[in-house]
């Protein structure tokens, strides 16, 4: 696995501390409806919903419709999907099982999965190289033009086993975002504790941080991927695409993977934000957990001149660091982003696709810190 170059760790490492400015609770608001004004689209069929952690203190601030049609506004209760913004919990289970010595960054992920054939390509790849998207493997489903072909299990290793990759291409040695590397990520992580993705996070990450609201739907219903219980199905959002036209049904579970557990997250700003206080080190009841956290935001790998790759987060490189994940689908826009050397913290939720709140957020956050 290929780390980031020795100036940019000691540049990191000696950011010296900022605070969060002596803001006003009304100035703080202001601060954020003034921006997330600026995103939301006019029509009013969509919201956002928002938590702030600063000064050891969390604000929730919700705007427009969960759902327009039976005029129910978003709360701070509404459960979103959280798209790739889910990945960041991937990366903190992961980073508690190195902390805890139960596997490497640098074990192949074929010693988990026997399925990878001997000889192929795909049996290059470390965890962590699929972790800090570092492995080189791109499946048509990762990019667009958008494929119409979706993977049953065994089309999925199939698709794997066939692989090749570019010529002088070397795993470690450049970063492509991929959803597929994340798949077969959690397929290790799950072939590793004999347990389901969706109890290994609840085990280890939810109820230690008494997360009731956040879930990884498994199997139930028509849908493969799985459906979200019947106790938080009443507060999902409706999701919109650009244009205002309604996607799916509330709690619509989408992706190329059809098994159980293979869409996506969903979760509130009031349970994200106990996620966004642990990551930042203030809740020193769940110090192993913490400590994984502060070890998967570590960059790993050097994107450009102003980004770097850690376990799912990216740095941002202003003159004030922000470790941060977006996350967007045809009906979602997600993001969390975290100042550490300020304790200061942001979720952003909507329910609309194509907007950008990782550029709002940052915003956000380089005006709440010096």
């Amino acid at each position: 696995m290929r780390f980031v170059t020795e100036t940019l760790l000691i540049t990191l490492m000696t950011v010296p501390p900022v605070h969060a400015r002596a803001q006003t609770d009304e100035q703080v608001q202001q601060l954020i409806s003034r921006e997330i004004a600026s995103m939301l689209p006019a029509d009013r069929a969509a919201g956002a919903a928002v938590a702030v952690r600063i000064n050891g203190q969390t604000s929730f601030f919700n705007y427009g419709m969960a759902d327009l049609k039976r005029n129910q506004p978003v709360t701070s209760d509404s459960l979103f999907n959280l798209a790739s913004v889910g990945k960041v919990f991937d990366a903190t289970l992961l980073a508690l099982a190195v902390k805890q010595n139960e596997l490497s960054l640098d074990d192949p992920a074929a010693k988990f999965l026997p399925e990878l054939a001997q000889g192929g390509d795909v049996r290059r790849f470390t965890i962590g190289q699929l972790a800090s998207h570092t492995s080189g493997l791109l499946l048509p489903q990762d990019h667009p033009p958008w494929p119409v072909e979706h993977y049953t299990l065994p089309d999925f290793f199939r698709t794997l086993n066939a692989w090749t990759e570019d010529r002088g291409h070397v795993p470690g040695e450049q970063h492509m975002y991929t959803h597929a590397g994340y798949v077969l990520l959690h397929l290790a992580l799950e072939r590793r504790f004999d347990t389901p993705l969706a109890d290994l996070l609840d085990r280890r990450i939810l109820k230690p941080l008494g997360m009731t609201s956040t879930t990884l739907p498994q199997g139930r219903g028509p849908n493969p991927r799985g459906e979200l219980d019947s106790r938080l199905m009443g507060r999902a959002v409706q999701g919109y695409d650009e244009n205002g036209v309604p996607i799916g049904e509330p709690g619509d579970i989408q992706g190329y993977y059809l098994w159980s557990g293979a869409g996506q997250m969903f979760s509130s700003a009031r349970d994200l934000a106990v996620f966004l206080a642990a990551n930042l080190g203030e809740l020193p009841d769940v110090r192993a957990l913490s400590d994984a956290m502060v070890l998967a935001q570590q960059p790993v790998f050097q994107i450009s001149r102003n980004n770097a790759q850690a376990l799912a987060w990216e740095i941002n490189l202003n003159a004030t660091p922000i470790v941060e994940k977006n996350g967007g689908l045809n009906n979602s826009s997600t993001y969390i982003g975290i100042v550490p050397s300020a304790k200061t913290g942001i979720v952003i939720l909507t329910n609309r696709g194509e907007l950008n709140p990782a550029e709002v957020g940052r915003r956000i956050l380089l005006q709440l810190v010096q």
